[in-house]
Formats: C-alpha cells, sequence, structure tokens
C-alpha cells in the first residue's frame, strides 16, 4: 500500500487530494468537502475491499463545487497517479433533488458495472430506489461527460449520486466534523465493490 498527500489549487481554490494505492479498482470522492458522506464512504468501502483510493477536500473557507469533467483538467500528480494505476472507477456524489430524496442513482459509462453494482444497493437497503437505467437518470447526474474522471481510466465506471440521507446519518451536519455514512450503504457498496473486483469487469 503507498500514500500520496497532495495540495492543488483548482479554478483558484485549494484542494487537498488524499490518495491510497492499493487495487486496480478505484474509489474516487472529487467532492468530499461539499457532498458531505462521499469521503467517509471511499475510505470505509476502500479499506474494506482493498480498493484504491482518491478523496478531494478544501481544507479552507467555504465549500465549491467543481464540475468533475474541470476537476479532470487540473495538474494533479495524485489524479494522474490514479488514472495510470486503476482500470474501473467507482466515483461517489451527493446530489440534492428535491424531486427525488429517496434515489440513489449510478451512472457513469461502463453500464455493466452499474448494473453489477446496483443489485447490492437495491438489495440491502431497500428503503432507497437504486436506478441504473439511464433514461431515469437526470441528466446532470449520468455522469458521462468524456471528461469526467469517473469515465477516464481503462473500463470507464460508475458515478455513484447518493441522496443526503444514504450518505449520512445526521439531520444537520456540524461544520468541520466527519459525516457517519449508514452503515447499510456502506455494507451495501462494499458488497457491490467486492463483487466488481471478483468479475473483473475492470
Amino acid at each position: 500500500m503507498m500514500e500520496h498527500g497532495e495540495r492543488v489549487i483548482i479554478e483558484g481554490v485549494e484542494f487537498k487530494a488524499a490518495l491510497t494505492i492499493r487495487s486496480d479498482i478505484g474509489l474516487l470522492a472529487l467532492h468530499g468537502a461539499k457532498e458531505g458522506g462521499t469521503a467517509e464512504l471511499v475510505h470505509e468501502v476502500a479499506a474494506r475491499t482493498g480498493a484504491t483510493a482518491l478523496v478531494f477536500t478544501q481544507p479552507f473557507g467555504s465549500p465549491v463545487h467543481i464540475p468533475s469533467h474541470r476537476m479532470s483538467e487540473a495538474p494533479c500528480e495524485a489524479l494522474r497517479e490514479f488514472l495510470s494505476h486503476v482500470s474501473l472507477t467507482v466515483s461517489l456524489h451527493g446530489h440534492l433533488r428535491p424531486e427525488a430524496p429517496r434515489s440513489i442513482f449510478l451512472g457513469g459509462a461502463n453500464r455493466e458495472a452499474a448494473r453489477v453494482l446496483g443489485r447490492p444497493l437495491a438489495l440491502l437497503v431497500p428503503a432507497f430506489d437504486t436506478v441504473t437505467d439511464l433514461e431515469l437518470i437526470p441528466n446532470g447526474l449520468r455522469g458521462l461527460n468524456p471528461h469526467n474522471p469517473v469515465n477516464l481510466t481503462r473500463a470507464g465506471g460508475v458515478q455513484v449520486e447518493l441522496p443526503l440521507a444514504a450518505r449520512t446519518s445526521r439531520p444537520e451536519r456540524v461544520q468541520g466534523a466527519p459525516e457517519t455514512p449508514p452503515r447499510a450503504v456502506a455494507d451495501a457498496l462494499a458488497t457491490g465493490v467486492g463483487k466488481l473486483t471478483a468479475e473483473r469487469l475492470g
């Protein structure tokens, strides 16, 4: 296992990128400071499954959301190393769509991997609606931009968009405190990543 930390400026915003190299399945949180719970889920699921993990956080100021496809243009050695090492990416994001507060959307270019990852989510977290049909995923959450890091690894990947209730167990966020994602969601993601590893879809 190798670990690498880096501070990088993206569009005038300072980020901390934390990379842990393990297997060729990669877990990614591009907006770990803005989309609460995604960083914590990446760290936990990666540790449980032996996956590589890359988490971006913002150590200073109010978190800013920079679109994923623009993050890939940053001069970030950690991201370049992640993309060269990993064959299949699972990128965790958070959404706040008021019309879909219980929906987990699985986008990204690798549709077979999305279906494999979606099965344990549907089974183990039945309180949420797991959506893998691209036609039913809002355009802005489909994760299909070819410059999005989730699609830049050899086998592409899966963009997992989690509603607030699927990524934090606290109704109100305490600034600077780590989130506590629901146990069932962490378990389902770990099971799904394990299946992706076993089936070698990457």
